[in-house]
């Protein structure tokens, strides 16, 4: 069996802010086709890392390499066509129908006109139906439920056509049933399309059902592995103070503590 490549390599990066250190030497790597989630109290830094590692903001030491190839030798351009972002920030472009959102995904490839070729359309459209979202695809933004507009976000990301798929807390606001239904697109979007999707989350149980891997931001360790090697090493149980909530390796799941 052909061995899977590269998609991103961390190596000894510390992130934060000038005078604020979040997190230090980490390392990890995953390859094409993994699906991976990033757990961790509040302010551990998990958005900061996401963002680092999409080089929308400055690392402090260390090396991220995409493809094998440093990110400090990648343009913008470049970078556009190897990694795409989904953040939770609102859009200012909810005025936009479906498909026009998810056709800026395209950007990176068009003309200076931003005109879309034959093939854009079809990448456009196979996004479409990857999500269920041709039904509504002339439906402007602003009238679509959050679990809808999630899906139109990671469609965009998909018609990027990038190897790596960043996003920062897929499922907030969502109720459980739509919840899954993201964790689950996303998983298929690793595994059948071959993507590397790396996301933050606070559903840690979810993560640990569907994820291939998981980073799990201590502040300390920061181990990274498959889940059951997690479960089986105690990291699980040590994320938050035992006195509120303890883990339940046997079920994967956070109890809280009577």
């Amino acid at each position: 069996m052909e061995e899977k490549k590269k998609s991103i390599t961390v190596s000894g990066l510390s992130i934060g802010y000038k005078d604020l250190e979040l997190i230090k030497k980490l390392s990890f790597e995953l390859k094409k086709g993994e699906f991976c989630a990033m757990v961790g109290v509040n302010g551990i830094g998990k958005s900061t890392l996401l963002r680092t590692l999409a080089k929308l903001q400055v690392k402090l030491k260390g090396d991220i390499f995409v493809q094998e190839k440093s990110m400090d030798d990648l343009s913008q351009s470049a970078l556009a066509k190897k990694i795409s972002v989904v953040l939770t920030e609102p859009i200012a472009s909810k005025n936009l129908t479906v498909q026009e959102l998810i056709a800026l995904g395209r950007q990176p490839y068009t003309n200076w006109l931003g005109t879309l070729t034959v093939h854009d359309k079809e990448v456009i459209l196979r996004s479409l139906k990857t999500f269920e979202l041709a039904r509504i695809q002339h439906k402007k933004c602003h009238e679509l439920s959050d679990g809808q507009l999630q899906r139109v976000f990671i469609a965009r990301a998909m018609a990027q056509d990038t190897s790596l798929i960043l996003l920062d807390e897929p499922t907030t606001h969502l109720d459980l049933h739509h919840k899954v239904q993201i964790f689950k697109l996303l998983q298929q979007l690793a595994h059948r399309h071959d993507k590397t999707v790396l996301f933050t989350t606070h559903e840690i149980a979810l993560a640990i059902q569907l994820c291939d891997k998981i980073l799990v931001l201590d502040g300390k360790e920061n181990p990274f592995g498959e889940p059951c090697q997690l479960i089986e090493q105690g990291h699980f149980e040590r994320l938050f103070p035992k006195e509120m909530v303890r883990f339940d390796a046997r079920t994967g799941s956070f109890k809280v503590t009577e």
